[in-house]
């Protein structure tokens, strides 16, 4: 029996979680062969040690470079953000500078007050987006066993083809020897 060593990484319900292959503990992650002959779960934890399995290198880098670019536009908001803060507060000293310089010390600390409260939130927010982007969306989602559990798997697999044909062997009469017929 033939089977390729690529595997798919998909995820099943929390309810549906059954035991890791490896560690018996519960898990919601599969590895499942392309034309789904065979499947597994596995842990996350198991899919980053580099002596079970490790992921396709063409997706890897193509989610490395996802990464890079995501935190380069996530930094360029940053500044994009506190440039346009700065630039408001000067504006805003300079209006205030001309139009009251009576204002009393009081109203622009509520002012300067507001507008901290106001990028703390921003802050906040941001923040929280970039926790939304978990590493499980990130991570790679085929991967090849290493030889000695890719042998696992195969052995797995014509020991239980080599059990299913002894089975069907016993059930099968012709192949018991029959009664002798004649006399002794």
């Amino acid at each position: 029996m033939s089977l390729e060593n690529t595997w798919h990484l998909r995820r099943v319900a929390d309810n549906a979680s059954k035991a890791c292959w490896i560690c018996y503990k519960p898990s919601t992650s599969v590895l499942i062969t392309p034309n789904n002959k065979d499947f597994f779960y596995i842990c996350v934890g198991h899919l980053s040690d580099r002596g079970f399995c490790q992921p396709d290198a063409d997706e890897a880098t193509a989610i490395a470079a996802q990464k890079k670019k995501d935190e380069l536009d996530r930094e360029i908001e940053t500044v994009k953000k506190e440039y346009e803060e700065k630039q408001k507060l000067k504006r805003e000293k300079r209006k205030g500078k001309d139009k009251d310089k009576e204002k009393d010390v009081k109203g622009k600390e509520e002012d300067e007050d507001k507008q901290d409260e106001k990028a703390k939130d921003d802050r906040i927010k941001e923040l929280s987006k970039s926790k939304e982007l978990s590493q499980n969306e990130l991570a790679p989602r085929i991967y090849h066993l290493s030889k000695n559990f890719y042998q696992m798997r195969l052995d797995k697999l014509r020991n239980a083809e080599i059990a299913k044909r002894n089975r069907e062997r016993l059930n099968n009469p012709a192949n018991f020897p029959s009664v002798p017929s004649s006399n002794p």
